[in-house]
């Protein structure tokens, strides 16, 4: 008896830097995908059009589509969806357009789901929305958001986005599996996002180091173990999806040696961060212009943002590829496309 198709798989968010690697991972295990990006934004300059690749392309806007016929035509023939668009700008750390794509759009995916009746429902959101804790005793899935304390419109959509997801599978019985990437480092960030701290390492931009730290993971690991969702997980569950939990001192340090330079020698103590911090803020209120960062960002980066990923490497066979190589494939990339001598 041969083996049943797989279902066409609705990619939202697919022309972003994970977007990118979810579409190849799907295509490699022979999935028809349909990819959903915003009007204007299925090619870039370092990046082959999404045209070019076996899939259909949708222009779509979530976060703005009124009508109900665009989503019906959207999801249509799809029997399974991984919402993974979302806007993480932190910077002014409140926006309006960071609400509406990541809460209304996530809403408008909830909907998707509704009329296409389909199979599975992999939401991709941040491991931010749980409780940070120490490398000792690293936050988890159960631990209770502590976030808001930032005021962050990125980190507080993301928790409400979230709480939207478990309420349709609450509600609804939604078959919806959703996964938290940390810090993703890889080839392919086109915008730069992440890739941006490698970009302004190598370039000596950084003079010091504040005293937090985050969990960082490469991002085909996390195209894997989202890919993965489709079939593995439990229904109404979350995993975050990281790996190695590093002080912005060995981060810093870790990147510098792959990239060849100089690391930043300095400790930022907290108050100098929170000074700095609040003087941009008062630049970006006067000049109209978000400033280097904000107040908000200075906070976060005095924490220690670690996480464990324990039960998604038991649950969704989440890969393990060390930094340093994530590292090394982001500079070559982007040594490759231009961004760096």
């Amino acid at each position: 008896m041969p083996p049943l198709p797989l279902p066409r798989v609705l990619v939202t968010g697919a022309n972003g830097f994970l977007g990118r690697h979810l579409v190849a991972e799907l295509l490699r295990r022979g999935y028809p995908v349909r990819a959903l990006v915003r009007p204007g934004g299925v090619a870039s300059s370092a990046l082959p059009p999404l045209q070019s690749l076996p899939i259909e392309v949708c222009e779509l806007d979530l976060a703005q589509v009124v009508y109900k016929e665009a989503l019906a035509d959207t999801i249509g023939g799809c029997g399974a969806i991984i919402h993974a668009a979302a806007l993480a700008q932190v910077n002014p750390a409140r926006s309006r357009a960071v609400r509406d794509t990541n809460i209304y759009g996530t809403e408008q995916a909830l909907r998707l789901a509704r009329k296409g009746g389909i199979e599975r429902f992999v939401y991709v959101g941040t491991a931010n929305v749980f409780g940070f804790g120490t490398k000792e005793r690293p936050g988890d899935e159960t631990r209770p958001y502590a976030g808001r304390r930032y005021g962050l419109d990125y980190m507080d959509s993301k928790r409400a986005a979230t709480d939207r997801v478990l309420a349709a599978v609450a509600r609804e019985q939604l078959p919806a599996v959703l996964v938290h990437p940390t810090f993703m480092l890889g080839p392919g960030d086109a915008r730069p996002t992440s890739g941006a701290l490698l970009l302004a390492l190598r370039a000596g931009q950084l003079p010091g180091y504040p005293l937090g730290g985050k969990n960082y993971v490469h991002v085909r690991d996390v195209a894997v173990a989202t890919a993965n969702a489709l079939t593995q997980g439990r229904v109404g569950e979350s995993y975050i999806l990281g790996h190695e939990n590093l002080s912005y001192k060995e981060a810093f340090g870790l990147i510098s040696g792959v990239l060849g330079v100089v690391p930043p020698r300095w400790p930022v103590l907290p108050p100098l961060a929170n000074f700095y911090g609040v003087l941009c803020d008062l630049k970006a209120r006067l000049t109209g212009r978000p400033a280097q960062l904000n107040a908000a960002m200075a906070a976060v980066a005095n924490d220690g943002h670690y996480f464990t990923a324990q039960r998604a490497r038991a649950e969704l066979a989440l890969p393990q590829t060390p930094i340093t190589q994530a590292v090394a494939e982001a500079r070559d990339w982007f040594i490759t496309h231009g961004y760096a001598t």
